[in-house]
């Protein structure tokens, strides 16, 4: 029997029934002492096969999880250790060979790893650089260098935290390809470079430069970072070859203006390449939701899950993108009055559709298609739907994609687009138009060192994909920092937390919330306070994982941790993918 923390919170009790398999099997309920009411009870034997998976993983290593005849079994294999030895390290060493002939097959100028010095280029050649917070910008760097190639004109690409005073100023020609993160800040991975060598004074009077910047205009400061780089070469002496392209939210325009003058700038005639389409988008049936929190102080928050497609995966860390739609009433109400009806035949990209089906997926004008209008030019004018993304709270092996949105309420009342659409619009069983986009700067590590993840309301999501994905693997030094309102409405996933750290799959959890005192304690103050321990962990080869809320939580968060860790180590963590954020 475990009791509560909080004075008169139900009693947790764990037990084992007579008939189970294992000495893990176990069973837990709440009770609550004051009415002995019976709450969150869970047993062994009614949960899915992940499930007890997920709860047996000691189990599974001792072999008791399939009985006397298990252990047995697994003693056995335990003596043939040392062969499983020499044939891994036999495995490493070939796999090792591959990856270095792989390496090798690659043009010289493309070699990701073989970049990171200050390795001369040849004079035709051309410096990549890219700073990239979820991929995006990346992945341009990569296409413009194949481009390049393909024209005959050597590349070296690097991300900036790489890009270092010598490498910078031995560059003739440079590509700079970056991303603004939030209000005019730079990703998490280029912020030493912005904060100490642009901090500096340098001569690059050779330098000719071009710059791909790419932001969101709902943001005041635009392409903040890009311009900030862009008027630091400038002030350094070099030259822009052309002014910078910015790029508003993947707008493909921009993009075929960056390859039109950049093969006018090189004299070389360049094969196009085209931003991100429309493929990799399916219905995915929704099968689960259900409100986490009523009679929160804040906004219904809801957890979802849909059923992946077939070959549909993704990995802890990653983000879907979601096509949200108007529902058919909102659609019945812009076009109440007018003499248009819902019902009326049009064409939509090449498939015939009714006007109802296509205004779903549109932004909405003022007003209702006016009497005597050519009303497919009318609809062809209209911007799709905007997409929205989400942080992915589950992994493959649970079998379902969930997520945690929270409602957004606009002006006027009115739920949000892609939240409404979720947690309102969509019928139980019908498909969301989705699909997974990686976001490799939020992918964790690859090895059994430590874990720290902080975190407040729905951006428990990134962080419990990640849990799940490295309780899985056997990798258990995980510490969960995470905050919301109060305890008695905002535990989100309270039972799997709780599974998980008496299993030994988190090895700390804080849960901080605000409202169960008279004085707010936030996230941000339980990483103040246990800043020992954390300077500790870091210094054992732990990494710090964030997400939740751009305004608010994550700056205090950053401040709190450079006040425990150190400034310094922060931005090296940063730039060695130790510090990754993923806030919104």
């Amino acid at each position: 029997m475990r009791p509560s923390q909080k004075p008169g919170g139900p009693v947790q009790v764990t037990w084992l029934d007579d008939t189970v398999p294992h000495e893990r099997a176990f069973s837990r309920m709440d009770v609550v002492p004051a009415s002995g009411e019976i709450r969150n009870e869970e047993r062994y034997g009614q949960k899915t096969l992940g499930g007890q998976l997920m709860t047996s993983i000691y189990a599974l290593h001792r072999g008791s999880f399939f009985g006397q005849a298990g252990v047995i079994i697994m003693m056995l294999s335990s003596l043939m250790m040392p062969v499983f030895f020499v044939t891994g390290w036999m495995l490493y060493l070939d796999r090792r060979k591959k990856k270095r002939a792989l390496a090798a097959s690659r043009p010289a100028g493309a070699r990701e790893g073989a970049n990171a010095g200050a390795s001369a280029l040849a004079d035709d050649g051309v410096l990549i650089g890219y700073a990239s917070q979820s991929g995006v910008a990346e992945g341009l760097a990569w296409q413009t260098a194949g481009m390049l190639q393909g024209a005959g004109v050597p590349a070296q690409i690097q991300p900036l935290a790489r890009i270092g005073e010598a490498q910078l100023g031995n560059a003739r020609r440079a590509l700079f390809i970056v991303s603004t993160f939030g209000d005019g800040e730079p990703p998490d991975s280029a912020r030493r470079f912005a904060q100490q060598l642009m901090n500096q004074a340098m001569a690059l009077p050779t330098l000719r430069f071009a710059m791909l910047s790419l932001g969101d205009s709902h943001y005041d400061r635009f392409c903040g970072f890009g311009r900030k780089l862009d008027g630091w070469l400038r002030a350094q002496g070099g030259v822009a070859a052309f002014e910078p392209i910015e790029v508003d939210r993947g707008d493909p325009g921009a993009w075929a203006r960056w390859q039109e003058r950049l093969g006018e700038w090189l004299g070389r005639p360049l094969v196009a390449s085209k931003l991100d389409d429309a493929r990799g988008f399916q219905a995915w049936p929704l099968v689960e939701r259900t409100e986490l929190n009523p009679g929160s102080a804040g906004l219904p928050v809801y957890h979802l899950a849909f059923t992946p497609p077939p070959g549909a995966t993704w990995v802890a860390g990653d983000l879907v993108e979601v096509l949200p739609r108007h529902t058919a009433a909102r659609i019945d109400a812009f076009l109440s009055g007018s003499v248009w009806a819902s019902d009326v035949r049009v064409n939509v990209a090449g498939r015939d559709a009714t006007l109802g089906e296509a205004l779903r997926e549109r932004v909405l004008p003022a007003a209702a298609p006016p009497a005597g209008i050519d009303l497919q030019d009318w609809l062809e004018r209209l911007a799709p739907l905007p997409e929205r993304e989400y942080s992915i709270a589950s992994t493959p092996a649970e079998g379902k994609l969930m997520l945690l949105v929270r409602q957004a309420r606009n002006s006027d009342g009115a739920l949000g687009l892609g939240s409404g659409w979720l947690t309102h619009g969509v019928a139980s069983g019908e498909g969301v138009t989705m699909r997974v986009r990686p976001n490799p700067g939020f992918h964790g590590p690859d090895d059994a060192r430590g874990m720290i993840l902080i975190g407040n309301g729905t951006g428990l999501a990134g962080l419990r994909a990640h849990l799940a994905e490295r309780i899985a693997q056997g990798h258990v030094r995980n510490w969960l920092i995470f905050g919301e309102r109060q305890a008695a409405h905002d535990s989100f996933h309270d039972a799997t937390l709780r599974e998980w750290l008496a299993d030994g799959g988190i090895a700390r959890l804080d849960r901080v919330f605000s409202r169960d005192q008279a004085q707010r304690v936030y996230v941000q103050d339980k990483v103040r306070e246990s800043a020992q321990d954390i300077a500790a962990w870091v210094a054992d080869g732990a990494s710090i994982y964030v997400c939740g809320s751009l305004a608010g939580m994550a700056p205090a968060v950053d401040a709190a941790l450079a006040e425990a860790i150190g400034a310094d180590v922060l931005l090296d963590l940063s730039a060695q993918g130790r510090y990754r954020r993923d806030i919104y």
